[in-house]
């Protein structure tokens, strides 16, 4: 069976042991919206009525939140 997005946002935050509050600030570090809301929909049971799949937008942005969430800013190459 293949992992769904939901599935690798579930394994990272329980990796990473990342609270939902961490989640919502490393989007913003992308300028990323969410809320714990929408945050938690994505991690209900497939069945449950309130689930919401987790698109590939949202799983992009917060992989490269990630990045600099856990890396810091890359500073911008000086022009001469």
């Amino acid at each position: 069976m293949a992992l769904t997005n939901n599935d690798i946002l579930k394994k990272l935050r329980i990796a990473l042991e990342l609270r939902n509050e961490d989640i919502v600030e490393i989007c913003k570090l992308v300028d990323f919206k969410i809320t714990i809301s929408e945050l938690t929909a994505l991690f209900r049971n497939e069945s449950h009525p309130n689930y919401k799949p987790c698109g590939d937008q949202l799983l992009r942005n917060f992989l490269n939140g990630l990045i600099i969430y856990k890396r810091g800013k890359q500073e911008e190459p000086q022009k001469s």
